[in-house]
């Protein structure tokens, strides 16, 4: 058996990624059931959500990843905000909004003492972070239960920074990814690269596991990376579309047009470049926007766009998250598209 298979606890070394916003336990437990590794996404669970979604996963008895955002939470930046809102007023005006209404608070909460307190009643066996490592207190109770640690990088120095700080395994993140970015050492994204550079380059620099992450949708995708070195590969937007994701009616109909073939990096919806499908808001205004507050203050004044727009059955400001090949994006079962997946382990 691979090694990491025996690391995770799976049949095969292939990870369910975590996606915000699209998917809960129903997934993550499909995907668990099928023999890999099942992922929730806990970055946007208030606690009692999160317990309740943390009940389901140990119910079902299986491995499973859990996943938190690591980022620091930003001040507020008055003028920033400022120029934000008038760029976003002639879209207020038209939907009939009021920017009083635009609620306050953070949307996102990095991971907390709170929460790794109430993981340690679970004890989940893998834990996985975005944006780099918690403080090494909490990554210390996180490793305390024996919690298998993963994280993502998105170039060789940040593998390395992950590697001396505590993690497991390292999870390349190429540039072809959908959903946030990983990065945390240099937000300069000219210092990206895709999977296929990225991967070999990890491996040769880290003594950890290296999962790549990025462009991967189908058995010939697993097999080209686990070619070029990787221990095993995570997957994400070909699950975008199955039956236990939550994705919206809208959203796959994107995926599964000819709108997929475009998709950017934009920093939009929530303030930290993330690639999805290209829509008005991101043709009109970026898909960069230096007037975007930082992460996550983006994401209130817009969400509030993205309610009024779904409404009327418009995508203009929702995230239509995807990666760069959503080509296998297939309306099915978990179980389906992770069979399909596992054969590029097998030749």
């Amino acid at each position: 058996m691979n090694t990491l298979c025996e690391q995770l606890g799976v049949s095969h070394p292939l990870i369910q990624a975590p996606m915000a916003g699209v998917q809960g336990s129903a997934l993550a437990l499909a995907a668990s059931d099928a023999g890999v590794l099942g992922s929730l996404p806990c970055a946007m669970l208030a606690p009692d959500a999160l317990r309740a979604e943390l009940q389901k996963m140990q119910t079902g008895g299986v491995p499973y990843n859990v996943n938190f955002f690591c980022h620091t939470s930003p001040p507020s930046d008055a003028a920033r905000d400022t120029a934000w809102r008038q760029a976003l007023a002639p879209y207020y005006e038209e939907h009939g909004l009021d920017m009083a209404n635009i609620p306050t608070g953070p949307g996102r909460l990095p991971f907390s003492a709170e929460s790794a307190a109430l993981l340690a009643e679970f004890k989940p066996r893998v834990v996985s972070f975005h944006f780099g490592l918690p403080a090494p207190d909490l990554l210390a109770r996180v490793k305390a239960w024996g919690a298998f640690v993963l994280s993502s990088a998105t170039t060789v120095q940040e593998a390395l920074w992950l590697e001396a700080n505590g993690a497991d395994a390292v999870i390349a993140q190429g540039l072809e990814a959908g959903g946030h970015r990983g990065h945390f050492l240099s937000m300069d994204l000219t210092a990206q690269m895709g999977t296929f550079a990225l991967l070999p380059q990890i491996v040769a620099a880290v003594r950890v596991p290296v999962i790549a992450a990025g462009g991967i949708a189908d058995a010939a995708g697993v097999r080209a990376a686990m070619a070029l070195g990787a221990a095993g590969v995570q997957v994400g937007t070909a699950y975008l579309c199955a039956d236990e994701a939550t994705t919206s009616v809208a959203h796959r109909a994107a995926l599964q047009s000819e709108a997929s073939r475009h998709t950017a990096l934009t920093n939009l919806f929530t303030g930290r470049p993330a690639r999805g499908i290209v829509n008005r808001v991101m043709r009109e205004q970026g898909p960069i926007s230096p007037a975007a507050p930082e992460f996550p203050l983006a994401t209130n004044a817009i969400g509030l766009l993205r309610a009024a727009a779904e409404k009327k059955g418009s995508t203009d400001f929702s995230p239509l998250w995807s990666g760069q090949n959503a080509s296998q994006c297939k309306s099915a079962s978990a179980a389906a598209i992770t069979l399909a997946l596992k054969a590029g382990f097998s030749s």
